[in-house]
């Protein structure tokens, strides 16, 4: 069975589409696992990926998507040596969660949202990753 697929039109949801659907590339399995990123990055931010948040950055106030922000908020957190997870956590968790499991699942998220395919995980691999940090 291919992993390859033929469309007429795209399909999906803004915001959880993976790149090769509006660049008309072919379409593989990966583009699941993108929208698996974008879903992961949702529900531990409580953030929608179809609206463009506010970043503070200093004097300037910029509109971003949110794979962005968090990627900027992680940047910014490894370069002063801070926690970067609590500045895009769902403020409703109120520190109630395992930070390292929480980081573990960004940067999975992370890495299924890259822009290049080839870099993304499976989703063979994404499973492989999560249960391996299991306790």
């Amino acid at each position: 069975m291919s992993d390859h697929s033929s469309f007429s039109r795209m399909r999906g949801t803004r915001g959880y589409m993976a790149p090769e659907w509006v660049y008309n590339l072919p379409i593989t399995s990966k583009v699941d696992v993108y929208s698996y990123g974008i879903l992961l990055l949702e529900i531990v931010t409580r953030k929608s990926p179809n609206v463009m948040h506010i970043s503070d950055s200093g004097e300037t106030r910029e509109h971003k998507r949110l794979v962005t922000l968090v990627r900027e908020y992680i940047n910014i957190g490894i370069a002063s040596r801070n926690s970067w997870i609590e500045e895009i956590i769902d403020p409703m968790m109120d520190g109630k969660y395992d930070q390292a499991k929480m980081e573990l699942l960004v940067k999975v998220a992370l890495q299924c949202v890259a822009e290049n395919k080839d870099e993304r995980p499976t989703m063979n691999q994404v499973v492989e990753i999560i249960l391996s940090h299991e306790d």
